[in-house]
């Protein structure tokens, strides 16, 4: 049976990065993982293609060789062509332009687990000044029954009799150009070094299951949308010995009913009427520490802009503190009874609509639109 091509078993375009197969790989590992799909041998065969296809592309030498030669070349079954006098051309090739293999060695290195991801969100006060959370994730854990060997309790894994437990196996091949002579990873161990030949019951025989856990995680005064937390160590864990992976939290904040927010600095608008706009006013302001008091300068106009000194949000590392910034805007009152708007008729037959006075400096605003357009 003729194997599938591994960029089509991946759903990967031949000139996609590095990355996109890594991402590719995982998330397709995780859908057909046998802790997900117990018992059904069409995923164990999917999860086992993938990852065979992964273990190429994955590897730049082997990737190079699979791409001009195909599977027999990436998988070092020798051969090129039927050429029996140079099956080793692809290891030449290599040789001489590669640098030779070090697939073999590169997979009995320790190596640091997956990276996982969490979102949560939080309110504006609690991204302002910081909040501890509790927040669930699920992630593969090492296997308690086996204890992360993937053999069934009272068996255990035994060595690679193809690679003697190196993992990597050594190929010596006379061309006519000399004796050249390559390492790969063992085709049958996969790199291990080991073989598990009774598979754990609570696994599937990888050492891992799926758990999901509750992590606390203190988020910095600061925050805002898109900020990310990171916790070292809390993603999954490492094989061969390897660091585990990383926990990244995304951070979302939810609107607030009355604060916006620009970088560290806080913006909300305030309505005051008529008469504390024109005789001035001494108004409460709310911030996030409380309500303060602000003076209204007699004569103060609809949208004029106070700043609150040190009123705004945390800075990251406490770095001190943003401004609040406040906008009042005048109030026109929709109804208003018989006596007040007698009252405003005749406060504006004497000049109230404009500036108080009848000199050129003083014109209401209605009044030099009129100038200037003649009417």
């Amino acid at each position: 049976m003729s194997k599938r091509d591994y960029y089509e078993v991946l759903g990967m375009e031949k000139n996609a990065g590095a990355d996109d197969i890594k991402k590719a790989y995982r998330r397709l590992a995780k859908k057909y993982h046998p802790d997900v799909n117990p018992g059904d041998k069409q995923a164990e065969q999917k999860f086992k293609e993938i990852n065979e296809a992964y273990e190429v592309l994955s590897d730049d030498t082997r990737r190079k060789q699979y791409d001009t030669f195909g599977h027999t070349a990436a998988n070092g079954q020798g051969g090129f062509g039927g050429y029996g006098d140079f099956g080793g051309f692809g290891d030449i090739f290599e040789t001489f332009f590669g640098g030779g293999f070090s697939g073999g060695r590169a997979a009995r290195r320790p190596a640091k687990g997956n990276d996982i991801r969490a979102d949560i969100e939080l309110e504006f006060e609690e991204a302002a000044f910081g909040v501890t959370k509790e927040i669930k994730v699920r992630r593969q854990e090492k296997c308690t029954v086996c204890d992360g060997t993937g053999a069934k309790p009272g068996t255990s894994a035994k060595t690679c009799d193809k690679c003697g437990g190196t993992g990597q196996v050594r190929y010596r091949q006379n061309t006519a150009l000399g004796r050249f002579e390559t390492v790969r990873t063992c085709d049958r161990c996969h790199g291990e070094g080991t073989i598990v030949e009774q598979p754990c019951d609570g696994c599937g025989g990888t050492g891992r299951t799926l758990k999901t856990r509750t992590i606390t995680i203190k988020v910095p005064a600061g925050v805002d949308n898109g900020s990310v937390v990171s916790l070292r160590g809390e993603g999954e864990p490492g094989e061969r010995g390897g660091p585990s992976g990383d926990l990244y939290v995304y951070i979302r904040v939810r609107p607030h009913k009355v604060f916006r927010r620009e970088n560290e600095n806080v913006y909300c608008d305030i309505p005051i009427s008529f008469a504390q706009a024109a005789l001035g006013d001494e108004i409460t302001v709310p911030t996030l520490d409380g309500k303060v008091k602000q003076t209204i300068p007699e004569g103060t106009q609809s949208g004029t802009v106070f700043r609150l000194r040190g009123k705004g949000i945390p800075r990251l590392n406490n770095r001190g503190r943003g401004d609040q910034y406040v906008k009042v805007v005048v109030e026109v009152p929709r109804k208003l009874s018989a006596e007040q708007k007698e009252l405003l008729r005749k406060f504006d037959e004497l000049g109230g609509g404009g500036t108080g006075g009848t000199g050129p400096g003083n014109k209401s605003i209605i009044d030099k639109v009129k100038d200037a357009f003649g009417v």
